[in-house]
């Protein structure tokens, strides 16, 4: 029966995969299932259209953004705690990455909820034609969109770090630090491509399969396999996390 020292780690790291496993399925949810079939590119009337006749969706897009961000927070301090062993400052760094992301994120929540206020607003509205407000809706949203990215500037130096960890921390797969470090790379790539040069981002979005297989991968392995015991002992001489 493994004692205490052996469980923790293990527990600590299913509970990250847990984490893991439902801030990616709110996470693409709420972006494929909720956001793309309402935005109409370059259509505010039809966007705006969309937003009104099914605000009931679209606040769940808002409830799925707030639950992922809350269980985000929780995953960066169950990393940081599996992989300060093998460097405590560069855990540390993953982890500050990670919560700046998220807040970011979760900040930026408000310009995806501002669409729909500005739709059903009272007062200030008058101030504004119908079409005008149909315009700021979809400016809103477009901000939300922007703002996705620069958190996941953020992400992607967060996935550089924690790639690194994983590669160098004997416990967990070597593979599964190369994949997050390529996720870093195709994080940083596409989120730079939306501000730098936008018009080409269409042709730039088929490489985001790489980052979610590299998170699918960590998040199964984590949720399944855990980690290494005998290497975690070797690397932290049996200490708990």
């Amino acid at each position: 029966m493994p004692n205490r020292d052996q469980s923790s780690p293990m527990l600590y790291a299913r509970i990250a995969g847990l984490l893991y496993l439902i801030i990616i399925v709110f996470g693409i949810s709420s972006e494929a299932l909720i956001r793309s079939g309402m935005i109409v590119p370059a259509d505010a009337a039809a966007t705006a259209g969309n937003v009104m006749t099914s605000q009931g969706l679209f606040r769940t897009g808002f409830l799925a953004d707030s639950l992922m961000f809350l269980c985000d927070v929780a995953l960066g301090v169950l990393l940081y705690v599996l992989l300060k062993p093998v460097n405590r400052t560069i855990a540390l760094m993953a982890l500050l990455f990670r919560l700046t992301q998220t807040a970011v994120i979760a900040l930026n929540l408000l310009n995806y909820y501002a669409a729909l206020m500005v739709l059903n607003g009272v007062g200030y509205a008058s101030a504004f034609e119908h079409a005008q407000l149909q315009s700021l809706s979809y400016l809103f949203l477009d901000l939300h969109g922007h703002g996705y990215d620069l958190g996941l500037i953020l992400f992607g130096a967060h996935c550089i770090f924690l790639g690194y960890l994983i590669v160098k921390s004997l416990y967990l797969p070597k593979l599964l630090g190369v994949l997050m470090m390529a996720a870093a790379a195709t994080y940083l790539v596409g989120s730079y491509t939306r501000f730098l040069a936008p018009h080409v981002m269409a042709a730039v979005s088929p490489i985001y399969v790489v980052a979610i297989v590299a998170e699918v991968a960590l998040c199964l392995w984590l949720l399944v396999k855990g980690v290494n015991m005998e290497q975690w002992e070797r690397v932290t001489g049996g200490s708990t996390v």
